[in-house]
């Protein structure tokens, strides 16, 4: 589904990625580890179009999308849920999630099922402004803003950060119910590294713009992992 193939990534005379190459596969979670800073943000906004690479390809469905604006490579199926949510605080929830309807055809134009059923909190509230969520209502509503439209790559920067408990155990969830539909990759940036090994199917450790260890859930080597976090 997604091949991203040596990445390159550059802020000014700084380099953010060195050489990335990630692969995620439908009906699994890809999972990129590592301290903040090392490049994990840079990564997503890289495939999303937020921000132009300086070297490399990057395929969705053996398309390629190097170079295809961020608005059309929303229509072709990459939904994005970034780090700090980025919900519309005077906008309703309903007219929250209605924001991603911008790049549907007219006929698919409403909120899925699957958006109150994994976050039933969301269809009590659809009338409240999404700046009077607390933060994990707002996660939630930002990741169902996600799904409404109909993803086939599910980009995550981030979303137990800062959000209780619960609604961590909610977003694991919804998240392991979206891998069984078995209809689009996910590529789920994450600190926490119990809940990455949870629910990755591949898991991936970058440092300084660079992965360093990757290894398939079933041929995980724990030590080394660990290991390559603690560089």
């Amino acid at each position: 589904m997604l091949e991203a193939t040596n990445i390159s990534l550059h802020y000014g005379a700084a380099q953010a990625l060195r050489g990335i190459s990630l692969n995620a596969e439908v009906g699994k979670v890809t999972c990129v580890l590592g301290r903040n800073g090392v490049g994990k943000t840079s990564l997503l906004r890289a495939i999303v179009g937020q921000r132009p690479v300086s070297g490399g390809t990057i395929k969705l469905g053996g398309a390629d999308i190097t170079r295809m604006a961020t608005v059309d490579r929303a229509r072709s199926g990459i939904a994005f849920v970034p780090q700090g949510r980025e919900i519309f605080p005077l906008l309703t929830v309903e007219e929250n999630l209605e924001t991603a309807f911008a790049p549907l055809k007219r006929a698919d134009r409403k909120i899925p099922d699957d958006v109150f059923t994994l976050f039933p909190v969301l269809k009590s509230m659809l009338g409240r402004r999404g700046g009077d969520l607390s933060g994990g209502q707002q996660q939630q509503l930002a990741i169902g803003r996600a799904l409404t439209m109909r993803p086939r790559l599910l980009l995550l920067d981030e979303p137990t950060e800062g959000i209780q408990p619960s609604i961590i155990k909610d977003i694991g969830r919804a998240i392991s119910y979206l891998r069984s539909l078995g209809g689009m990759a996910i590529v789920l940036v994450e600190q926490y590294l119990d809940f990455a090994q949870e629910l990755g199917d591949h898991l991936v450790v970058m440092d300084r713009g660079s992965i360093v260890y990757e290894s398939d859930k079933a041929n995980l080597d724990e030590a080394a992992l660990k290991r390559a976090l603690a560089i």
